[in-house]
């Protein structure tokens, strides 16, 4: 039996085109368009109908047997996997997944405006999509498949597999400058698993709790959500004011930071301040958490070291995630804990809150021991140094004033321009600013600004995307 499937391609769309194909294949798998066992056209047959490069087509399968929702059976072609289609979700029924297998027939459609892509220019906090190292994350997926499928059946340990606590811990030692060891080291579902565990385990509720004026708005609402009062505390040139915030809230048990690239703004907290909040939280009896934003991905220079680095008194816990760095979709995330709070963390994570996967986590492992995390990183730094000046560069032709702010640029907005409007209707035309009131917590100050992330703006699209944005905060 054959499907029609009907892939949109439109050259003018800030996805890339192994993204729209990726997307579009994906979507009719999951619809039950495409049928388990359905074959798929070869590289060379969709990449002539389509008008595409071999390789394109190429990556976008690769990304889906990343995914899992098709296997390549040699000469004999690649199929959908059985189970690809979410039972119940297609338009086709039950049909669609009692059909035959046969090859897929895929219907052009260079256009398609509606079109849904993965990420959009200027979004904040996602990596470049089209510098993903597919090839070698494949081989290193299927390794870690068949190592998992060889593991003892029992519980795996909460802690995390304890190859990736190792690979983690000696990786922050080189990277960040934190002395720690794998018994330090829980690996979590993200920075959100991480943040989690770590409030559960502290049980702070009604405690106060110092926030970065502006920051995260995800940690400001695990914080509220676990019962914490939030105090929050501007952040300068230096980064966290700590003198303001022992004014505020002397007595609070708990400041949440981001010493290495603050988020959003992008300044690195001083060695004076970092003295004083140490300082202040040893006296205190508080926790400091470390969101280590963006890690290494200092765009010039070498990332400042960790701010657990510098604690002597075991106040700082360090969180950190391969979502900036990798993919936001592995959900691996870490923290280092003080050696005092160590067996209480293992304890909760036991409890309510495992590590991911094995599998995912045997990945991270290799990809980390093998030495093609550092080599990624070093190319994603040049890239995004790359992509940051095209899109300064593209600003100050356009007499737009702006300043740089981590791995994007800040956008300042004329008097009277609503930084909240602009981003929506921005996002109508296939951008994705962050508009700069949304990261403070209560009244924003009256120059609201917009933040644009550089990771999915190659340089020759910059120029573009500036005149379609600038065009919106004059209209």
């Amino acid at each position: 039996m054959y499907h029609s499937i009907k892939l949109a391609i439109d050259r003018k769309a800030a996805a890339t085109l192994a993204d729209q194909i990726f997307l579009g294949l994906r979507g009719a798998i999951s619809d039950g368009r495409l049928a388990p066992q359905a074959r798929l056209p070869s590289w060379n047959d969709l990449a002539a109908q389509l008008g595409v490069a071999r390789g394109t087509v190429r990556q976008a399968y690769e990304r889906l047997r990343d995914e899992q929702l098709v296997y390549a059976a040699g000469a004999a072609g690649t199929f959908v996997c059985a189970g690809g289609a979410v039972a119940g979700a297609g338009r086709q029924g039950s049909e669609s997944t009692r059909a035959a297998p046969g090859a897929a027939v895929l219907e052009v459609v260079r256009a398609f405006p509606g079109r849904a892509v993965s990420t959009k220019p200027f979004q904040v906090g996602v990596p470049a999509q089209d510098a993903f190292p597919f090839k070698t994350w494949s081989r290193v997926m299927g390794r870690a498949a068949r190592a998992a499928a060889a593991l003892p059946l029992s519980y795996p340990d909460p802690r995390g597999e304890y190859s990736l606590r190792a690979e983690i811990a000696a990786y922050l030692c080189v990277a960040r400058g934190l002395d720690c060891t794998p018994g330090q080291v829980l690996v979590c579902n993200g920075y959100a698993g991480a943040l989690g565990l770590v409030l559960r385990a502290l049980e702070l509720k009604g405690e106060q709790a110092w926030i970065e004026q502006p920051g995260y708005m995800a940690t400001r609402d695990a914080l509220a959500a676990a019962g914490l009062q939030l105090v929050p505390v501007p952040v300068d040139a230096e980064g966290l004011d700590v003198a303001a915030g022992v004014h505020l809230a002397p007595r609070a048990k708990l400041a949440v930071v981001t010493p290495g690239q603050q988020a959003p703004l992008g300044v690195t907290l001083s060695l004076r301040r970092r003295q004083v909040l140490l300082e202040w939280a040893a006296q205190a009896g508080a926790w400091i958490i470390e969101d280590d934003y963006l890690g290494e991905l200092q765009p010039q220079g070498r990332a400042a070291p960790a701010l657990a680095s510098q604690d002597r008194k075991g106040r700082v816990l360090h969180l950190g995630t391969f979502s900036k760095t990798l993919t936001p979709s592995l959900r691996v995330g870490f923290l280092v804990a003080p050696p005092e709070l160590a067996d209480l963390l293992a304890q909760t994570a036991s409890i309510c809150a495992s590590a991911p996967p094995p599998v995912v986590q045997l990945a991270v492992a290799e990809f980390l021991h093998s030495g093609a995390y550092l080599r990624h990183l070093r190319h994603m730094k040049r890239l995004y140094q790359e992509r940051r000046n095209a899109l300064g560069a593209a600003l100050e032709q356009l007499g737009a004033v702006h300043a740089p702010a981590a791995l994007g640029v800040l956008l300042q907005l004329p008097q009277g321009v609503n930084d909240v409007e602009v981003a929506t209707r921005a996002r109508s035309l296939g951008m994705a600013p962050s508009a700069l009131s949304g990261w403070y917590a209560g009244a924003a100050p009256a120059s609201g600004g917009l933040l644009l992330g550089v990771t999915n703006v190659p340089e020759d699209t910059a120029a573009g995307y500036c005149e379609r944005l600038l065009a919106l905060t004059r209209s």
